[in-house]
């Protein structure tokens, strides 16, 4: 069975302007999506910019979500690391918090080999009984998971139940759709590409668009998923300029702005995040409102 159906918002973590996590609004963060349809919650992800946490704090914001979404949808606790020995420890502690399930992104910098790779995963879900999705994301790690590592670790590991495919690379994942044949979940990690990796076999999306448009998101899943194809390509149409817009800086910049204008939350980063450009600013500012959302 799939971690999740639908749309997993890769959920930012709300700062005080000290640089505080805002707890509070963490937790309305949490009921405006379970109300919105949102279909799991994806938590200190790389747009929860977990990057800028200590430890303690990562782990904190882990046990806060998973106590305030109080078993009403999946929690996915990011849990990656460039050492192995941390993304072991982070992911023990996680599933100790209570996390559903664990986002493991690839060893960022070290530029780990395939052979690496499989290691370094198996040691990670050898750790934990929750499922494991694996994060493929190489313009930001400089690390891509080739398919024919990504399904040898799914039929050996257990516990290696999926990947969040963000390669931008359609024809990567079309082979890997190929050689798995079923025995991997694929997630869309990138939210201009939800319809095509669903005509793929894909399960659904991790999505930062999510943060502002989470009904839409799960519905875009949802009506290809009962067969409504037209209707969920209208939606992942719809959507394209404010997906662009969501990464008109590095992320999480242009998302933690578009939740500040929707009223969501506080859209402060933490450095070395610095606060979206003027330019950047209109920019989303008029997707939102070509959208409808502002």
């Amino acid at each position: 069975m799939a971690i999740f159906t639908g749309s997993a918002v890769a959920i930012v973590t709300p700062f005080q302007e000290d640089g505080a996590v805002d707890y509070a609004q963490l937790k309305s963060l949490v009921e405006y999506h379970i109300s919105h349809k949102t279909d799991a919650i994806v938590i200190c992800g790389t747009t929860g910019e977990a990057s800028t946490m200590t430890e303690e704090e990562h782990l904190e914001v882990i046990r806060k979500c998973v106590e305030y979404v109080d078993k009403r949808i999946p929690v996915i606790a990011g849990t990656g690391s460039n050492c192995t020995q941390t993304a072991v420890k982070l992911s023990k502690e996680a599933q100790e918090a209570g996390a559903d399930a664990l986002l493991v992104v690839t060893p960022y910098y070290n530029k780990a080999t395939q052979n690496g790779l499989i290691k370094h995963y198996t040691m990670v879900a050898d750790a934990v009984d929750v499922p494991i999705i694996m994060y493929n994301v190489p313009s930001r790690t400089g690390c891509n998971i080739q398919p024919a590592t990504a399904v040898e670790l799914a039929r050996n590991v257990k516990n290696i139940v999926a990947i969040k495919e963000a390669s931008g690379n359609i024809s990567q994942v079309v082979k890997l759709a190929q050689m798995a044949d079923g025995c991997i979940d694929i997630y869309s990690g990138n939210d201009d590409q939800v319809v095509p990796l669903l005509s793929l076999g894909g399960k659904g999306v991790i999505s930062v668009t999510a943060n502002i448009i989470p009904e839409d998101t799960h519905d875009m899943v949802q009506k290809y998923l009962d067969g409504d194809v037209a209707g969920s390509l209208a939606l992942q149409l719809k959507a394209i300029e404010l997906c662009d817009a969501m990464f008109c800086e590095v992320n999480p910049i242009p998302v933690k702005k578009a939740v500040e204008l929707a009223g969501l939350c506080n859209g402060y980063v933490r450095m070395p995040m610095t606060e979206a450009e003027p330019a950047s600013v209109e920019k989303i500012k008029k997707a939102m409102q070509d959208y409808g959302i502002i």
